[in-house]
């Protein structure tokens, strides 16, 4: 069983869309570093529209945030798109994309800026976000009614933020294929581990994120 983390960025802002800036090096070696002190075995890299590596000590997976039409999607596995265009690709579009390449497709954040759950995609998971924690209960109950597993991801953009969600898989080893053929067989589940840091950074970002209008209420 490995714990890894399936939703990190190795930078600090969303600017620059679709390439990599000086600072990525810098934030995926300390993105390692708060693995570890998390107890993490490793972690997906996710930004927005491109993916990024470097040779680090910690497992890393590959993987991109796709900027879809209708939502966020995280492309996550052995071979990845190096890039992709913001709003460039349907929901549907991006699925198809990341099984042509080996991936598994999952729905990121579903119920902040996003309406990606209400296409006709056939993700393979969905995400428990650690970013709004508020939204777990609604989002198992979209995974259920969807019928499909869940995973964790911290969402992370600062090194602190790693490890507030992540993902428990059961696999012989910690490889991008390995976690792909876990997650389409459901082997995977989600925790959300909060500190009280995380949940201060929870309650700040609920605000931002309902002043820019991307909060979804409801049960």
């Amino acid at each position: 069983m490995f714990a890894v983390d399936l939703h990190t960025h190795s930078r600090f802002f969303h600017g620059w869309r679709g390439r990599a800036t000086r600072y990525d090096p810098l934030g995926l070696r300390l993105n390692a570093v708060a693995a570890r002190l998390r107890g993490l075995d490793g972690f997906a890299v996710t930004n927005h529209d491109y993916a990024y590596s470097a040779e680090i000590r910690t497992p890393t997976i590959p993987g991109i945030e796709v900027s879809t039409t209708e939502g966020h999607v995280l492309v996550v596995g052995p071979n990845p798109p190096s890039r992709t265009e913001a709003r460039g690709l349907t929901p549907v579009e991006t699925v198809s994309l990341a099984h042509d390449r080996g991936c598994v497709a999952i729905l990121a954040h579903p119920y902040r800026n996003s309406a990606a759950r209400n296409s006709d995609a056939e993700f393979d998971a969905v995400e428990l976000n650690g970013k709004n924690p508020d939204h777990v209960a609604r989002t198992r109950r979209l995974a259920d009614r969807l019928g499909l597993p869940l995973v964790g991801g911290s969402d992370a953009h600062y090194p602190i933020e790693i490890g507030r969600a992540y993902t428990e898989i059961d696999a012989d080893e910690l490889t991008p294929r390995g976690v792909v053929d876990a997650v389409r067989a459901g082997r995977v589940e989600a925790i959300v581990k909060l500190s009280p840091t995380d949940r201060l950074l929870a309650r700040a970002y609920n605000r931002i994120h309902t002043a820019k209008g991307w909060m979804e209420s409801g049960h």
